[in-house]
């Protein structure tokens, strides 16, 4: 038995109702949204991405945009479902640039620090003034510590440094994530 996608409505609440909520900070808003739209978010952002691991990150971020920004949908200006799959578009048109800038600038800068003699491991050991941040960055796994490094000495994106490593780019995040977390830590 095939349903009806809008038979998933939570106790008939609209996409510009659940917008209102959002707008007033109400997670129950973002839920239904989330419920009613998710789904088809995936595959729009498929669609664009051909990857469902980078299709997932689009619908994340778009479902974290909506809920910083639902205060400046204007209903008078349009449908809560067109604003909507503006942000998701938006955000998988951006990770796709990321992608395809990774794959080629990313191999690039690569080997142009290569070839300069700049590793990340080189990077680290010119941090001789910040000497509590490079013994907390030789604390981390060479892989981290090269990915922090390319991230923010060398400032490759998540998207370029996915694309470049041929990972996941919620892989990337991750790890980038757990890695500062450590940093934190051992700097404290």
């Amino acid at each position: 038995m095939t349903r009806v996608f809008s038979d998933l409505r939570p106790a008939g609440m609209s996409l510009d109702d659940a917008m209102r909520l959002v707008a007033r900070g109400e997670r129950a808003g973002l839920r239904a949204i989330y419920d009613l739209e998710a789904p088809a978010m995936i595959g729009v952002a498929m669609r664009i991405l051909r990857r469902r691991d980078l299709a997932e990150e689009a619908v994340h971020d778009c479902i974290v945009q909506v809920w910083r920004k639902a205060a400046s949908f204007d209903s008078a200006r349009g449908q809560a479902r067109a604003w909507l799959y503006t942000v998701l578009r938006n955000r998988a048109l951006n990770i796709l640039r990321g992608e395809r800038s990774g794959s080629s600038a990313g191999e690039e800068t690569l080997l142009t620090l290569e070839s300069e003699g700049e590793t990340p491991e080189a990077c680290v050991a010119r941090l001789s003034d910040a000497k509590a941040l490079r013994r907390c960055l030789e604390r981390l796994e060479p892989a981290r510590r090269s990915m922090i490094v390319l991230a923010y000495a060398q400032g490759l994106t998540h998207g370029e440094l996915a694309g470049k490593l041929g990972l996941p780019l919620g892989t990337v995040k991750s790890t980038i994530r757990r890695s500062l977390s450590a940093l934190k830590e051992c700097m404290a």
